[in-house]
């Protein structure tokens, strides 16, 4: 048997753009919804992403309403990990994210990326 493969996606662009803020989530649901692991990190403005209420907030032409995407990820299984410093330097806790969010050093990139499958960053 295989062993199950694992994408991480990279997310570094915020709600100000809206086309590359939802193509990773997009990306990650179709992943998901295949059962690959999926491994989302949020860095830079792509923390703000999943401070809660933003999601929602957030709509591309063509794709799936973000906060929609988010909630489905989340129910099957994805994590999402942000950047500790990225969350400081914006103000935010982990109490301003959303349920299953999880703040994490560089450390914990560099483990999941480097036990992917594969990896993206938009």
């Amino acid at each position: 048997m295989a062993d199950q493969e694992k994408l991480v996606i990279m997310v570094t662009h915020g709600p100000e753009e809206p086309e590359l803020a939802t193509i990773p989530f997009a990306m990650a649901g179709a992943a998901v919804a295949s059962d690959v692991d999926v491994v989302m990190g949020f860095q830079g403005d792509g923390c703000l992403l999943v401070k809660k209420g933003v999601a929602e907030t957030v709509a591309a032409p063509e794709f799936a309403p973000l906060g929609g995407l988010l909630e489905s990820i989340v129910e099957l299984g994805g994590k999402l990990l942000v950047c500790s410093p990225c969350v400081k330097s914006r103000g935010l806790s982990e109490d301003d994210l959303v349920e299953g969010a999880e703040i994490v050093a560089a450390a914990r990139f560099v483990a999941e990326v480097t036990t992917a499958t594969n990896s993206l960053v938009y």
